[in-house]
């Protein structure tokens, strides 16, 4: 079998690409980073059926792209561009964004604390027994790391933040935590942006509900009243303030002079007798008790209702057969 050259390699790289940016309207950008072929392999397997995942350098990928945009006038596609830096790939999909991230970060596994790796995460060695003879303690005392002799072994007493996140593995840590046979990283297929029909966006927004959608959305709203009210501009959502506000101006004017309207009459006859007040908190007060009342007098109704049906009428003859 004659193998490919280079340019042919990119040649059908290309037309891949293309392919797939004609078929899905979909893209996870997706880094890569420390995911090794096998994981990758079965990464590949799980999304099988609605979603592709294509791996490259990044300089083919941006001229695939190119090409397409080019022939075909997809513009929109050139956002991709910019996502296209570190070690990336794309997971071309026609599934539902949020369960495809979901399946792809089912896929990590555990890894070892290698020398020279950067943290992703703060890594905490608990308190416990950790199975290792005394001529273990060298360890250790070299990382501070307060210790007793436990029944031969050797034990931390309280937890140490062994390294932070950001901080690059040393020699130490990295064999300290190879004994204790701790692998405190994982690592899988992450995502980092989506796109969707030439939009460009954090993969947060797949977290979203509706009930969070619904809060921005009042918030949103809130925010237009608010500045509608400020600079006296009407909007549907400031217009029933306004009309509120202008009432109580129009009521203000009506109380402090001779001038009367028809919605005004009732609150100065409240203000000319204040007892008024006191009535209509009793009428009010009233109904609630009522209510309650009502609903006491239903439950008695209900139990005497009970109470004599459980009195049977067996024929002139008791439960026991006797007249």
């Amino acid at each position: 079998m004659v193998k490919a050259t280079k340019a042919e390699k990119k040649i059908a790289y290309d037309a891949k690409l293309c392919q797939l940016i004609d078929e899905f309207t979909q893209i996870l950008v997706v880094a890569a980073d420390n995911v090794g072929s096998t994981q990758l392999q079965n990464i590949r397997k799980g999304l099988r059926g609605d979603s592709v995942v294509l791996m490259g350098k990044n300089t083919m990928m941006k001229r695939s792209v190119k090409i397409h945009a080019e022939n075909t006038g997809n513009t929109g596609i050139l956002n991709l561009m910019p996502l296209l830096q570190g070690n990336v790939g794309l997971i071309f999909t026609k599934g539902d964004l949020k369960e495809v991230s979901e399946e792809v970060a089912k896929y990590k596994v555990g890894a070892p604390a290698r020398v020279g790796l950067v943290a992703p995460i703060d890594v905490v060695v608990q308190p416990g027994n950790t199975g290792l003879d005394p001529s273990q303690t060298s360890f250790f005392q070299v990382l501070n790391i307060p210790t007793k002799i436990n029944k031969g072994t050797v034990e931390i007493i309280t937890p140490v933040e062994l390294i932070k996140q950001g901080d690059k593995v040393g020699s130490s840590e990295a064999a300290l935590l190879a004994k204790l046979g701790i692998r405190p990283f994982s690592y899988g297929l992450v995502v980092q942006s989506v796109y969707d029909n030439g939009s460009v966006f954090s993969p947060e927004v797949l977290d979203l509900t509706e009930d969070d959608l619904v809060q921005k959305f009042a918030a949103g709203i809130s925010m237009v009243t608010s500045l509608a009210l400020a600079i006296s501009y009407p909007t549907l959502a400031a217009a029933p303030h306004m009309f509120i506000n202008a009432y109580k101006n129009a009521l203000a004017i009506s109380v402090a002079t001779e001038y009367t309207f028809p919605q005004a009459e009732k609150v100065k006859e409240y203000l000319k007798d204040p007892s008024k007040f006191a009535v209509a908190a009793a009428a009010v007060s009233a109904d609630a008790g009522g209510g309650a009342s009502a609903g006491a007098a239903k439950v008695e109704e209900k139990k005497e209702v009970v109470e004599e049906s459980d009195e049977e009428d067996y024929g002139g003859f008791d439960m026991f057969g006797e007249e």
